[in-house]
């Protein structure tokens, strides 16, 4: 296992031939399978090298592999698998980071490898706090790869209900947990509960990132912003905005970014009636996963006067086109009974082979039916499966991308 020296050595210039060299490697013969290039890049490197260290070298080229979705600086940063599955994308930092007062010291609580952090940074003076050294010293490292100095982001390893926060904004990540799950309840919550609500007597400046699929406290859903992000096609966290921060205390938003960065944002509280039809309309619509995770789907329909085609089933129709990004959009060519030799029959008669089978509310598996009914064409379809009219149906739609 890694010690802190071997960190240490890992952010420090002596490394940098090794990652390169690994780096080089790896994209020197797209041909060879990855597997076969880690074993003799593995032997390679232990002729120089520690076993630690030649784990190091060869964990941070996976993991800045799978770190480009997140960060443009990916293959200059450093990473643990923990830190890197934690970590904010730097879309979502941005804009949580302009929530802050520039002009305001902010506190990091709970950094990890700095996702958050280094976007903070870029509003102003930022201090960022981890109770695991190896994880500030990589933190430290990538606050240094974007450019900032220690004057305008520093680390430090404490404990981080002992930081004094008064007369600062703070950011804390109460989740992370020893066994790399997040926690949703607030009794597993570490920092714990009561000691992130007595920070908030101290600063009640706050945001507090939470999994999406957090229940928050009564205290908080009263007082507090509660708002849901998403990127990349998933909604990634929930934040518990107060005092200051808090746009709309008391309710509940869910904000979607695209990869452009457009944002739409739907605010209200949690979820009430949804109007039904009793046919589908020209378009078809789903809410983003956000949407859903804030309950606010009701509040989304009312906007752009939806209706739902089954009760209690987040499929919403319109004749109406409504270009939002909260919404995923098809358009409905035909509505059929859940019949998979009617289905067959008319996927072989429009040559459609190329299917996406989505469903709500009804017991089936997507993979299996789409084996069962696609045909030999070439031809593209979306195939929404769910209940209407005291029947399932399987509608066939064209997707219209975001």
């Amino acid at each position: 296992m890694a010690a802190i020296d071997d960190y240490r050595w890992l952010v420090s210039d002596a490394a940098q031939p090794w990652l390169s060299l690994a780096q080089d490697e790896l994209s020197l013969d797209p041909t060879m399978q990855v597997g076969d290039v880690l074993v003799k890049l593995t032997s390679q490197l232990r002729r120089d090298l520690s076993a630690n260290q030649t784990h190091l070298v060869i964990e941070q080229i996976d993991l800045r592999a799978r770190a480009r979705d997140k960060f443009g600086c990916a293959s200059e940063m450093f990473f643990t698998r923990k830190g890197l599955e934690q970590a904010t994308d730097e879309q979502l930092a941005a804009y949580k980071a302009s929530r802050f007062r520039a002009e305001q010291r902010l506190a990091d609580l709970c950094c990890g490898i700095g996702g958050d952090l280094v976007a903070f940074a870029s509003r102003g003076k930022t201090h960022g706090i981890d109770h695991d050294p190896a994880t500030a010293l990589l933190a430290t490292a990538n606050a240094r790869v974007h450019g900032f100095s220690h004057e305008c982001c520093s680390v430090t390893v404490q404990d981080a209900t002992e930081f004094p926060v008064g007369g600062t904004a703070w950011h804390c990540d109460p989740d992370r947990r020893k066994d790399g799950r997040r926690a949703t309840r607030g009794e597993l919550f570490n920092p714990a509960l009561e000691q992130i609500d007595k920070l908030l007597t101290q600063s009640n400046a706050a945001a507090v990132k939470l999994a999406p699929a957090t229940e928050a406290p009564v205290a908080w859903q009263q007082n507090a912003e509660l708002e849901w992000l998403s990127s990349r096609g998933e909604c990634r966290q929930q934040v518990a905005w107060f005092g200051p921060l808090a746009r709309h205390p008391g309710k509940r938003a869910a904000t979607v970014f695209c990869a452009s960065g457009k944002q739409s944002s739907v605010v209200g509280t949690a979820d009430e009636a949804v109007p039904q039809v009793t046919a589908v309309g020209r378009y078809l619509y789903e809410p983003d996963a956000a949407v859903l995770a804030a309950k606010l789907s009701a509040v989304l329909c009312l906007e752009h006067s939806l209706a739902a085609i089954s009760p209690g089933i987040a499929y919403f129709t319109s004749d109406i086109f409504i270009n939002d990004l909260a919404l995923d959009r098809f358009e409905v060519i035909d509505v059929l009974p859940l019949d998979r030799k009617q289905l067959k029959a008319y996927c072989r008669e429009h040559r459609l082979g190329r299917l996406e089978i989505k469903k709500r509310g009804v017991d089936l598996s997507p993979d299996r039916l789409r084996k069962e009914i696609a045909g030999d064409g070439e031809n593209a379809a979306t195939i929404i499966v769910a209940p209407m009219q005291n029947q399932n149906r399987a509608i066939i739609t064209r997707r219209i991308s975001r």
